[in-house]
């Protein structure tokens, strides 16, 4: 009996044992569980945080991009307007040049063909093309658009018809044989008398005889 006792106590205490390592293992395990959970959440936010990052480094590098495109779009468009602005300034050199050319030709030509030298003259004071039907008209009707015309009675002289002639020997002392510097004077005199070659006009056609 004594034997039984002691094998019953003995296999107590081993039971003891197994229940008491069983319990240290549980709780072991439950430990390592929270530990990888609290890893794995922490992984989770690295990884969120990491994507965050790279969402707002692309957002960033994609307004940086978009900046730059734009920059290139309007130095593209100031490239543009630049090249069209110097293109249309030879544009116009090239036009006043051959204006200037054909001005110069009809003048020196004088001479032959007075009327066009007069209409080339026209706007150097001021006049446009507007006044020219009333400027021939009325330089047809004083002259006839002669140079060397000369009134037997006045002594007015050449196209303009300048009382006395000499008077035009302010802008050129070759008056006498210059249609140029008659028409100079002339244009002169009705801007300053007159106006307007229109002007001129009206006035010589309500006055007989005819005169401005």
């Amino acid at each position: 009996m004594l034997l039984a006792v002691v094998a019953t106590t003995a296999a107590g205490y081993q039971a003891t044992d197994q229940r008491q390592t069983g319990t240290a293992a549980f709780t072991v395990s439950t430990e390592a569980v929270a530990q990888a959970n609290e890893l794995a959440d922490a992984q989770i936010e690295d990884t969120a945080r990491l994507a965050a990052d790279r969402n707002d480094t692309n957002a960033s590098i994609a307004a940086v991009q978009e900046q730059d495109r734009q920059k290139a779009v309007v130095a593209a468009k100031a490239a543009a307007a630049a090249r069209r602005e110097a293109a249309a300034k030879v544009a116009r050199e090239k036009a006043r040049q051959a204006l200037a050319a054909k001005k110069q030709a009809l003048v020196a030509n004088a001479q032959k063909d007075p009327r066009a030298a007069a209409r080339a003259l026209l706007g150097d004071y001021g006049f446009d093309d507007g006044q020219w039907s009333c400027l021939d008209n009325l330089w047809n009707g004083e002259s006839g658009w002669r140079f060397t015309a000369e009134n037997s009675s006045s002594g007015a002289y050449g196209i303009p018809q300048s009382l006395p002639g000499s008077k035009m020997g302010s802008v050129g002392a070759d008056w006498r044989t210059n249609p140029v510097t008659q028409i100079k004077w002339g244009l002169q005199y009705i801007r300053s008398s007159y106006g307007t070659p229109c002007n001129a006009w009206d006035q010589w056609q309500s006055r007989s005889p005819h005169w401005y």
